[in-house]
């Protein structure tokens, strides 16, 4: 199964309760901290709704 590397960019702070749960079920705490997630639709879908706090590549 495919592996996505996953590294948040942008700080939580002022972002609403949905996302910070969101980010802290991708595994990510603090800002540049990255994870490696295998490519599934409800990882994809997590990674859809905050796409603009963090970096995805393939791993």
């Amino acid at each position: 199964m495919a592996k996505l590397k996953i590294t948040l960019v942008r700080s939580l702070i002022g972002r609403p309760e949905a996302q910070r749960k969101i980010v802290r079920a991708l595994g990510l705490g603090k800002t540049n901290s990255m994870v490696e997630q295998n490519d599934t639709p409800g990882i994809r879908g997590m990674i859809n709704k905050v796409s603009h706090l963090i970096k995805v590549e393939e791993a």
